[in-house]
Order: C-alpha cells, then sequence, then structure tokens
C-alpha cells in the first residue's frame, strides 16, 4: 500500500501532428474556445497538449481566472505540484470562484507534502464540496484518521457519487486493518463507473499491499490500457519493481512516466528510489536534491535523503533529514532507526538513546533495533544496559554471530573479561565460515594480554581458512605480540602472498623492521629497512595511498619534511577527487608553513564537498594561516551549520570572533558553547576574559570557581582565578591562587605570572628569587629567559636585557615579542640598531598594535613623524584602549607642530586610567600645551 499522498491520476500524450495543429489553431481562438480545447484534450489523457492550449490563453488574456484555475487543475493530472500552486494562486487573486480554486491550492501543497499549509489555506472553506476531500486527505497524511473519516464521510452525504471520498475512506479501511471493507469502497467506484482510473489504481494499491504483484501489476496495466500513458500507473508499478528488485522493470517503468511528466516530485523520487536500492547512492543523493529544492516537505523524499546520507557517510546531514522526517511522523521505528544510527556515527550516543526510548517501550522484540540501541550504550560505555540489550536481542536471535560478538565486547567492556571471551567464542562456534566473530576474538584476547588464548584463536582461524589473508596477518600479530619475531614475519609475508594488496600484513612487516633497528639500537636503520617493506609493497600496488601515507609518516619521523609532503602529494595525485589524501596532504602543508598551497587545495576540493566537515575545518585553518579571518569565519560557519552540537566548531567561530573584535557576538557563542559542553575549559576562560574587559570580574571570578569544581585536580580553574583577581588590582590574593595552580601543574607560564604578581605586590627580590631558582632548574626555557629580560627593561638594565634578548632571539629567530622588546632596548641604549630591529618585527608581526607603537616611537624619537604618525593612527583604531599609544601620538602630534590635536588627544587621554608607564610624561605634556 503506497504511504504517499493520494493525487488524481490520468496523462495521455499527444500525438506530434495533434500538437502541430493546436499550435497553429491558437492565435485566432478566443479564450473560451481555447479552454474548451483543453478540456477536450484533458478528457482525452493529452494534458501535455492542454497545458499547451492554456499558457496560450495566458497570454493573450493573462487575468482570465478561469483559464488559471483549469490551468492550475491540468498541472495536478500531471503531478507538476508547483506550477500548480503558482496558478491556483493566481487565479484566486483573479477572482475565480473560491471553492474549487482554494480546493485545486491544497491538493498541489498535498503534492509537495505541505499538508498543515494545506489546511490552513483552506480552512476559510472547509466544508465545501470540493474542498472536504483535499482537507481529508491532509489530515489522513497527518496521522489524524478520525478527522479524515468524518471529512470523507460528509463529503459522501454531499456528493454520494464521490469517487475521492469513496477511495479516501477504503484506505482508512485498509489503515484500520479492514481489507475487505477497503476492496469494498474500491468496488462502490468502479461499478458506477468502471473505467475510473482513480478507483483502479487504488484497487492496484490494495492488491500489492497484500503481496498479490501479479494481480497488482495486472491492475495498474489496466489503468494503462483505459488511459494509454498514465503517469502514475507507471510510477506504481515502478515502485513495486523496486520492492521485489526488479530493478529493469522499474527503470523501464520510470523512463515511459518521465517521458509524460518530466520533473514530476514523483518521478524523481522514484528514480532515487531504485538508484538506492540498485546500490547507487550517488546518484540517488542528485536526484533528491532536485526533488527537495522543489519540494522540501515531501516526506518521503526526506526519509530516503537520511537513508542516502548515513549510506555515503554523511552522519550530520543524515540527522538532519531524519529529525525533520520524525517531527511528521515521529511513530516511524524505522526512522528513529536510521537516526539512532546516525548519532552513533557523529559519537552522540547520549542522544541516541533518547531517540530510540519511545521505540523500545512500544516495540521491544525488534532485533535490530535491540541491536542498535545496545550499540548506543556500548559506546556510552553503559556496558550493563548494553549486555542487557544485546543479550534480549541475541535470545530473541541466537544464531546470530554478530550479536554475541557485540554481547562479548560488552561484556569486556564491563569488566567481564571472562564472560566476553566466552561470548566471542561462541560467536565463532556460531559462524565457523566468518571471519568477524574470529576477529573480534584474537583482537579482544590482543587487548587483554592474553597472548596464549590470541594465538589459539588465530591458529584455529587460519585452519579454517587457510586461505584468508586475513587470517595470517592475524597470526602474525599474535606472534609479535609474543615476541616470536621469526614466525609473526613468515605469517605477516604469507598474508601478502595470499594478498599481494593486504596492506595490514605489510605494515606488520614494517612495524618489525622498525623493532628490529630499536632493539640494535639503530632505529635509523630499523627506518630504512621499514622504509624498503612499504616501497617494496608500493612496486606491486603502486595506487597504495595507505603505503604513501605511511611512508610519508615515516620520513617525517625521520625529519625529511619535503619527503614526507611528496608522499602525501603522490597520493593526494592519485584521484584528485579523493578527500581522504587531500585532507593528510592540507594538514601537512600547514604543518610544515605552506599555507598558500594549502589553502588553493582546500578551496578546491571543498567546492566539489561542500558538507565535507574535515575540509571545511581545513579551510578554515588555511584561511587564517594565509591572514583571511573573515573568510575563515564564514568557514566555520559553515561547519557549525553542519556540526550544529559540535562545541569544538563553536569555539572556533567564537575565537574568531574575538579576532575580529565582535566581543558581543563572541560572548553569545561561548555561552553556547557552554551550553552543549558546560566544562569546556578554554570557552569558560574566554568568557571570563570577556566579562573582566566589561568590567564585570565577579562574572568571572565564578567562572573560575566553577572550573575548579569540575576539574578539582586541575590548575587552569585557579590560574583564571588569579588572572581576574591581578585585574581586580589584588596582587596578594592573585599569588595564592597562582601557587595553588603551580601545585598541580608546574610550568614557566605560572613561574611568570607569579612572578609579576610579586612584583605588584612590592616583593620584587623574592619574585627574581624564585625566577632564578626556576632558570637555574630550567636553563633552556626561551619563555622564562625572555619574560627575565622584561624585568630587567622594567628595572632599566637595558644592557642586561638586550643581550638576554639576543640570546634568545638566536634561538627563536622568528619571536615577534622579543625582537619588538630588543628593538626597545636598542632604543633606550642609543643603538643605531634600534630601528631595522622594529622594522623586522613589524614585517614579521603584520598588523599588531604594540609592534607598529614600536616602530613609530622609534620614529618620533629621530624626528621622523611623517613615518611615524600614520602608524600611530593605525595602532591607536587596531587598540584604542592602549593608553601608551595614544601618549606616543599625542608627542608624536606636538613634534609634527599639530598642537591642537596633540592637546585634544592628551585631554581625552586625561579622562580615563592615567596609571600607565609614562603618564607623568603625559601629564606634563599637557601643562605645556594649555
Amino acid at each position: 500500500m503506497s504511504t504517499r499522498p493520494f493525487t488524481r491520476h490520468g496523462a495521455v500524450r499527444c500525438a506530434p501532428l495533434l500538437l502541430a495543429l493546436v499550435l497553429s489553431a491558437c492565435a485566432n481562438q478566443s479564450g473560451d474556445e481555447l479552454r474548451a480545447q483543453a478540456r477536450d484534450l484533458a478528457a482525452k489523457g493529452d494534458y501535455k497538449g492542454a497545458v499547451i492550449t492554456l499558457k496560450n490563453a495566458t497570454e493573450s488574456d493573462p487575468h482570465n481566472a478561469a483559464t488559471r484555475y483549469l490551468l492550475a487543475r491540468t498541472y495536478i493530472e500531471t503531478g507538476d505540484s508547483l506550477p500548480a500552486e503558482k496558478e491556483a494562486r493566481l487565479a484566486v487573486r483573479e477572482g475565480y470562484a473560491r471553492a474549487p480554486a482554494v480546493a485545486v491550492l491544497g491538493r498541489a501543497l498535498i503534492l509537495q507534502g505541505e499538508f498543515r499549509k494545506a489546511l490552513e489555506l483552506t480552512a476559510d472553506q472547509a466544508y465545501e464540496k470540493d474542498v472536504l476531500p483535499v482537507r481529508a486527505d491532509a489530515f489522513l497524511a497527518l496521522g489524524e484518521r478520525g478527522k479524515a473519516r468524518d471529512m470523507f464521510t460528509q463529503a459522501l452525504r454531499i456528493d454520494p457519487g464521490s469517487a475521492e471520498a469513496q477511495i479516501g475512506l477504503g484506505r482508512i479501511a485498509y489503515l484500520d486493518g479492514d481489507v475487505a471493507a477497503a476492496h469494498a469502497h474500491a468496488a462502490r467506484v468502479l461499478k458506477a463507473q468502471p473505467r475510473s482510473a482513480e478507483a483502479l489504481m487504488f484497487e492496484a494499491d490494495l492488491l500489492r499491499a497484500e503481496k498479490r504483484h501479479d494481480e497488482a501489476f495486472a491492475t495498474y496495466d489496466k489503468v494503462v490500457a483505459i488511459v494509454p500513458q498514465h503517469r502514475s500507473a507507471h510510477i506504481e508499478k515502478a515502485y513495486m519493481a523496486v520492492g521485489l528488485g526488479r530493478y529493469d522493470l522499474a527503470q523501464a517503468e520510470l523512463n515511459a512516466a518521465s517521458r509524460l511528466a518530466p520533473g514530476s516530485v514523483l518521478v524523481v523520487y522514484t528514480q532515487a528510489l531504485l538508484d538506492y536500492s540498485r546500490g547507487r547512492p550517488e546518484a540517488a543523493r542528485d536526484s533528491l536534491h532536485k526533488v527537495l529544492r522543489a519540494a522540501p516537505e515531501h516526506m518521503p523524499s526526506v526519509l530516503l535523503a537520511g537513508a542516502v546520507s548515513l549510506k555515503l557517510g554523511s552522519d550530520y546531514l543524515a540527522e538532519h533529514h531524519l529529525r525533520h522526517y520524525l517531527e511528521v511522523h515521529p511513530d516511524n521505528v524505522a526512522a528513529r532507526k536510521m537516526l539512532a544510527t546516525a548519532l552513533l556515527g557523529t559519537g552522540h550516543g547520549q542522544q541516541a538513546m533518547g531517540v530510540l526510548e519511545p521505540a523500545l517501550k512500544a516495540s521491544g522484540k525488534d532485533v535490530e533495533l535491540l541491536s542498535i540501541a545496545g550499540q548506543t550504550h556500548l559506546q556510552a560505555g553503559r556496558f550493563e544496559r548494553a549486555v542487557d540489550l544485546f543479550g534480549q536481542a541475541s535470545a530473541l536471535d541466537p544464531s546470530s554471530a554478530g550479536l554475541r560478538t557485540s554481547l562479548g565486547l560488552s561484556r569486556l567492556g564491563q569488566g567481564d573479561n571472562t564472560q566476553a571471551v566466552r561470548e566471542l567464542l561462541a560467536a565463532t562456534e556460531l559462524d565457523r565460515g566468518s571471519a568477524e566473530a574470529a576477529v573480534a576474538l584474537i583482537r579482544t584476547e590482543l587487548q587483554l594480554e592474553h597472548l596464549d588464548g590470541a594465538l589459539r584463536a588465530a591458529e584455529a582461524l587460519q585452519r579454517v581458512q587457510p586461505s584468508n589473508a586475513v587470517a595470517w596477518e592475524l597470526l602474525g600479530r599474535a606472534h609479535a605480540a609474543r615476541r616470536e619475531w621469526a614466525p609473526a614475519r613468515a605469517a605477516f609475508q604469507r598474508a601478502l602472498a595470499l594478498a599481494p594488496s593486504h596492506y595490514p600484513a605489510a605494515a606488520g612487516l614494517a612495524q618489525l623492521a622498525l623493532r628490529d633497528g630499536a632493539s640494535k639500537e639503530d632505529g635509523k636503520r630499523g627506518a630504512e629497512a621499514a622504509r624498503r617493506e612499504l616501497l617494496d609493497f608500493l612496486e606491486h600496488n603502486p595506487r597504495s595511498v595507505d603505503a604513501m601515507t605511511a611512508l610519508s609518516t615515516l620520513a617525517a619521523g625521520q625529519r625529511q619534511e619535503q619527503d614526507a609532503t611528496r608522499w602525501l602529494q603522490r597520493a593526494a595525485a592519485l584521484d584528485p577527487a579523493a578527500v581522504g589524501p587531500a585532507v593528510n596532504l592540507i594538514a601537512q602543508y600547514l604543518r610544515t608553513s605552506q599555507p598558500e598551497p594549502a589553502l588553493n587545495l582546500a578551496r578546491t576540493l571543498q567546492v566539489a564537498n561542500p558538507e565535507n566537515a574535515d575540509l571545511l575545518d581545513l579551510l578554515g585553518k588555511s584561511q587564517l594561516a594565509n591572514g583571511l579571518i573573515k573568510e575563515a569565519l564564514r568557514s566555520y560557519k559553515s561547519l557549525q551549520a553542519a556540526l550544529p552540537r559540535s562545541a569544538q566548531v563553536l569555539m572556533q567561530v567564537a575565537a574568531l570572533q574575538l579576532l575580529l573584535g565582535n566581543p558581543g557576538q563572541a560572548e553569545a557563542d561561548l555561552k553556547g558553547v557552554l551550553a552543549m559542553q558546560p566544562d569546556f575549559p578554554s570557552a569558560q576562560v574566554e568568557l571570563a576574559e570577556i566579562h573582566v574587559r566589561k568590567g564585570q570580574p565577579d562574572l568571572a571570578l565564578i567562572i573560575a570557581e566553577r572550573m575548579q569544581r569540575q576539574h578539582p585536580r586541575g590548575a587552569a580553574g585557579f590560574q583564571l582565578q588569579g588572572d581576574v583577581l591581578m585585574a581586580k588590582r589584588q596582587p596578594a590574593e592573585a599569588l595564592a591562587a597562582y601557587e595553588r595552580a603551580y601545585a598541580l601543574n608546574p610550568g614557566s607560564e605560572l613561574v611568570i605570572k607569579s612572578d609579576n604578581a610579586l612584583r605588584q605586590a612590592g616583593r620584587a627580590d623574592e619574585a627574581g628569587q624564585r625566577l632564578e631558582r626556576w632558570l637555574a632548574a630550567h636553563p633552556d626555557d626561551l619563555r622564562a629567559l625572555a619574560y627575565r629580560a622584561q624585568t630587567w627593561m622594567a628595572a632599566r638594565e637595558f644592557r642586561r636585557a638586550a643581550g638576554q634578548l639576543e640570546a634568545v632571539l638566536a634561538r627563536q629567530p622568528r619571536n615577534v615579542v622579543v625582537r619588538n622588546n630588543l628593538a626597545l632596548a636598542y632604543q633606550e641604549l642609543g643603538d643605531a640598531r634600534a630601528l631595522a630591529t622594529a622594522e623586522a618585527a613589524l614585517k614579521d608581526a603584520g598588523e599588531q598594535a604594540d609592534v607598529m607603537d614600536t616602530l613609530a616611537w622609534i620614529l618620533v624619537g629621530q624626528g621622523d613623524t611623517g613615518r611615524a604618525l600614520p602608524l600611530l593612527y593605525k595602532a591607536r583604531a587596531l587598540s584604542p584602549k592602549a593608553r601608551d599609544i595614544r601618549f606616543h601620538l599625542a608627542a608624536a602630534l606636538d613634534k609634527a607642530g599639530e598642537k591642537a590635536a596633540a592637546r585634544k588627544e592628551l585631554e581625552s587621554l586625561a579622562t580615563g586610567d592615567m596609571r600607565f608607564a609614562q603618564a607623568d610624561d603625559a601629564r606634563k605634556l599637557l601643562e605645556r600645551l594649555r
């Protein structure tokens, strides 16, 4: 029985000669004559000719309501719901009788799956003869069977000969389980109208639902005999043929339907169903895109789109479609199973449990449902419940080795290792011909370090399946775990002899080579031996992406980055459209500071794979590496739309908002992150910093305390507390928080923060002693060395600081902060190298306000205000609250002779917080300018 909305059926293609006659005659005919001719063509089944005739009529008289109405009805007969909706709306607007016009409009919306909209638009004509069957169909599609029955009954009282109403009641009878009554309704119509295509179609649907396939085909053929090119009869035959696996017949029927109604939603949907059934999910996806663009509420297409996305591995897209479907059809168990599977694929096992719970309550004896539910609990680590569910499923299907395997893995997670192994052994006994259970057993034994058991299981699998390369490969792994290198190598070699393309065996040989080199304390020789194993495999399998990727990893491990990149380039070149190798190559480009080729490749691949989450992520990273922050934000917003429940992605969006100077939006995004994952540390820290900048430090302290409760053995909450207290100018209290953080996770960052707190608390000597003790124990801590130089600069020990900074810069030549501080130290020393050092820092830093300020201030000192002022204006725009930059701008303006502008800048500065290093100089300059 078809579950699609009821539609009126019928269509006959006109002969080319007749079409030519119609077209030639149209120019000289009136609107009435054209409509009469269109009715005559439609009566003969020539709906195409009728549409052409009526279109010509609308050209000569575009405001004729009767023509628009008749054209809308004709489109309904051809299944073209969108133009039908358009023409019906025009008929209403031009004043056609409202009841029949909105009935056609409602029918068009039902064809699109817009059932509620159909009810809304027909509400004011609810009890009119033409409208009642339409509203009844909409209610029936929404599952409101009682309302539908009442309306069909009322329609029959008004028009006892209504075929629509009789057939509607027949459909309800079938849904109620009364098949005889359903046939009786069809028979009543056929008795009065033996050639009724609608009644015959319904009768055929009933026969198909009863699995009386030959009779159903014969009845559909009767429809075609009456109306030779009946679109829906061909579609229904195709639909039934798909279900029976008669794919060639289905395609032939669809070809016939497509010739009659090219682009029809039902034709394209059924083609997608056929392609999916034939194992062509990509073709099915393309067809469904067309359907859902035209009719986004066509629920059968929404459900199929979910299934297709799941098949293609697009779990998030599958989730989107299946959630949409379940909003309309919440009782569909198949949709719930698929949605749960999609959620499992994205790691959202908890949500999958919630999706399955209603179905489990309603139907506790569905093996597949129990199995999927078991998987959700297994993934979530709820092993006890997983054992219970897999146990129930296994009791219902005791011969299923797969269920016993899952039960065994659940018991393994539960910690019941003995029973786990027993279940896996039982699974191997149930299905000796399949390697799946045996593989699970061997891997479990290896995981548990039951090395004797693993070897016994591997030997048993190898005896049963002596020609299976996987069996030999696992035997090799069992021997390797026992440190039996010679038999391990022999087993791997045997696996490759049986299946030269079985990469895991080659990987096993490469791992043995690396181990051999490590045991002889000659890692380089071991790496070269592993490389030879992989190259030998590649010689026999020149298109092996796995081998090339492994060779790249091996090269990177030897710090041969060019070779590592070259292998990944070769892998990507094998199939330029393949996503996996390209993702690895883009990541390598980014890792080796090659942002431009990374961006070019990411852009190319993303165009062809717009929904691929990995590519969107790498595109955003590549854009960010190239300084394209706004473009990166757009990419991550697209990624967030694809992964709406990913806290990590939304966190990236928030970070980019902060980079772009959008703290309000960043705050909203950070709160969104924490709504999804309340213990996301970086989001908590960023949100706290926003609160501090907004003058709300107490809110920031609440976040720090929450972090401490969530992670009592973590340092981040105490470190954040210290940072907030420093912002509140409470260095003694901040020091206590930093010391608690340091006790949990000692490191240079906390040493530096504690040092700063001590200095702010007036304990500079103690701070210096602590810093020296740290550096004595960690002499290569460049961050701490650079910080010590800053403390010397604060103490005006510029020569000492410059020497320290030069030493750090020699080891970190691209460290912008160190180079910038060195330029300041040179300036204070009167060293001519100050200007060149500042220019080099700015070249590396890009648009960084404090680095621009350093260069500009050196230029002011040299009297070059022409170069300095543009830099200072730009630095102030980038960092408008930086008081030292604003003072430098005022001083530069004064030196350039722009006294009024300098005074205005200083007066504005004086109204705010004047606690900064050169505050006294700023006050003196303002007094002089006044």
